[in-house]
């Protein structure tokens, strides 16, 4: 017999019973988040969003996924307000539509969420639908950074190494690439593994390059694939050859 489910009864699980819903294979874990989500859960409401995006569990419709995306944020879901800007900021479900992006990201970031510093300081950064203003994306990458995102970090090496607002300092951005390293960021291994390189440590280099393309982006692979190209070690020319495609955005 098919279990009928409600919003009254998901309201009246206990946490043990939420946690074996969410544990559930992909299909039924979609068909449950879908009742709360219609149920009018936040919660619910951004987690179905996030897998219509991915495709967890059910067909990936990215304009589905932003549907659901806004009614969470409407009821002040921050990591829904957050995906509302990496949607117009990518393209996902909607054009891209920079300023619209950098806007939610700034709601999202002014409700102290460290994704929404980290993407609002990157606008900030870049110039991307905002005003460039490098002093106040630093100032929100050092806000996120000391919420251990490791993103955050990796973008305050850069602003070291790079010398922007900040006197240019190798030491400070090696310490930072090597935290955003260990946190798992993918461009954080790639920085910190340049800065071993750099220092003669050519086995710890390729220990940090090898974790790059588990979860970096197609369009940094290749970048990365260009500087190992040229770099001058042998080793590190032969790392290039596993900086192969794996169809992600970020």
């Amino acid at each position: 017999m098919t279990e009928t489910l409600t919003i009254d009864a998901i309201l009246a699980m206990d946490a043990e019973e939420m946690r074996r819903r969410m544990a559930a294979p992909p299909e039924e874990r979609a068909a449950f988040v879908r009742v709360a989500a219609e149920g009018g859960v936040a919660e619910a409401q951004a987690i179905y969003g996030q897998m219509l995006l991915d495709g967890a569990g059910l067909p990936a419709d990215p304009r589905e996924a932003v549907r659901w995306f806004d009614r969470a944020a409407r009821q002040g879901h921050v990591m829904a307000i957050n995906m509302m800007g990496r949607c117009y900021d990518l393209g996902w479900g909607v054009a891209v539509d920079k300023v619209r992006a950098a806007e939610w990201f700034r709601i999202a970031s002014d409700r102290g969420l460290d994704w929404g510093m980290y993407n609002y300081a990157t606008a900030l950064a870049l110039g991307a639908g905002v005003a460039e203003d490098k002093p106040a994306a630093l100032a929100l990458f050092r806000r996120a950074a000391a919420m251990g995102n490791a993103k955050a970090i990796n973008f305050v090496g850069s602003f070291h190494e790079d010398g922007w607002v900040v006197e240019r300092d190798m030491a400070e951005a090696a310490r930072c690439y090597a935290l955003a390293a260990e946190g798992g960021d993918f461009r954080g291994q790639f920085n910190h593994a340049r800065m071993l390189a750099d220092a003669g440590r050519v086995d710890e280099a390729l220990h940090w390059l090898a974790k790059v393309p588990e979860t970096a982006t197609d369009a940094f692979l290749a970048k990365a694939r260009d500087w190992l190209a040229g770099a001058p070690v042998a080793e590190l020319r032969a790392a290039a050859e596993g900086f192969g495609r794996q169809s992600r955005d970020g």
